[in-house]
């Protein structure tokens, strides 16, 4: 039988990419870490790291034996979360993802109000663009994910609710060339660097057909909305961000955001379709839940302009 122990030792291995520094992840000496994964491999008859490389590569059984462990790893904690929260939401962790565009206001209020409301649960907010989220989704590695959900909502494999969907805008620093300058042309960004997020293709191919270029992409690709925006401030970039997270910011002089005469902003085709995607046929945490009506309420309350 395999040791649910050893496991974690296997995948923090794959994590940290070596013996050391996984054994320290895991408060281990070195000696009795390389033990756990020998008596791993025993038990399973397998081999699952190269040891004849210089660089840390896992063998082809081993990257099977990781996606393995990491499900029943989440099985673990799910099934240990589910009994914790069985009479209330009185412990236990949520491990939930979000894409780039959600986390710039949406998520993070829902989660604020999440945490107020359930202060002993211990959340954790993994941030990554729409294939990763899928990828770790399917691992188990967390229990649902809100981001733009048109790749998901015809695939069987996922249940997607559906919110409101969101505008992007363009956005400059004051003093930039471009700013105050009333409606632009779009081409006229072709002089100036972007700074965004990774953006979906589909959306990708409407920007590039409105520049008049082969495909529309990003100098400075970026997660955090804040880093994007202070590389703006910075420099003579351009900005990618939702139009309401660029509304918090209306109270400040120093972001200018831009139109353009020839871009439809409110164009349904450009406009990010958030959804909350979990896997089909899977019970949800009463703490995952809980911040998925959180992030209803907060998705309500923006559609109504509610601070």
């Amino acid at each position: 039988m395999v040791d649910l122990r050893q496991l974690r030792h296997f995948v923090a291995l794959a994590d940290y990419r070596g013996f050391v520094r996984a054994a320290d992840a895991v408060n281990l000496s070195q000696p009795a870490f390389s033990r756990s994964i020998q008596t791993l491999e025993r038990d399973l008859d397998c081999v699952l790291v190269e040891r004849g490389n210089r660089d840390f590569r896992l063998t082809g059984q081993g990257q099977l034996v990781l996606q393995h462990a990491r499900r029943l790893l989440a099985g673990s904690q799910t099934l240990h979360n589910e009994l914790l929260q069985y009479n209330g939401l009185e412990g236990g962790e949520l491990n939930f993802g979000s894409g780039p565009y959600p986390a710039q206001l949406l998520v993070p209020e829902a989660l604020a109000q999440f945490i107020h409301d359930h202060p002993l649960i211990r959340a954790r907010f993994h941030l990554a663009d729409w294939e990763q989220l899928a990828v770790w989704l399917r691992e188990q590695q967390i229990e649902f994910f809100v981001a733009d959900a048109r790749a998901f909502k015809d695939d069987p494999r996922y249940q997607v609710q559906v919110l409101q969907p969101r505008r992007g805008r363009f956005f400059c620093r004051a003093g930039h060339p471009l700013a105050g300058r009333g409606p632009l042309k779009f081409s006229a960004l072709l002089d100036y660097p972007i700074a965004g997020t990774r953006i979906p293709p589909w959306i990708r191919k409407i920007l590039a057909r409105a520049q008049g270029t082969q495909d529309f992409v990003t100098s400075v690709e970026c997660a955090q909305f804040d880093a994007i925006r202070r590389v703006v401030l910075r420099s003579d970039a351009i900005g990618l961000a939702t139009a309401e997270a660029l509304d918090e910011q209306a109270g400040s002089a120093q972001i200018c955001p831009l139109s353009f005469v020839d871009l439809d902003s409110d164009d349904p085709d450009l406009q990010l379709r958030y959804g909350i995607v979990s896997r089909a046929g899977d019970s949800l945490t009463p703490a995952a839940q809980a911040m998925i009506a959180a992030i209803l309420n907060v998705d309500q309350q923006l559609r109504e302009g509610q601070p």
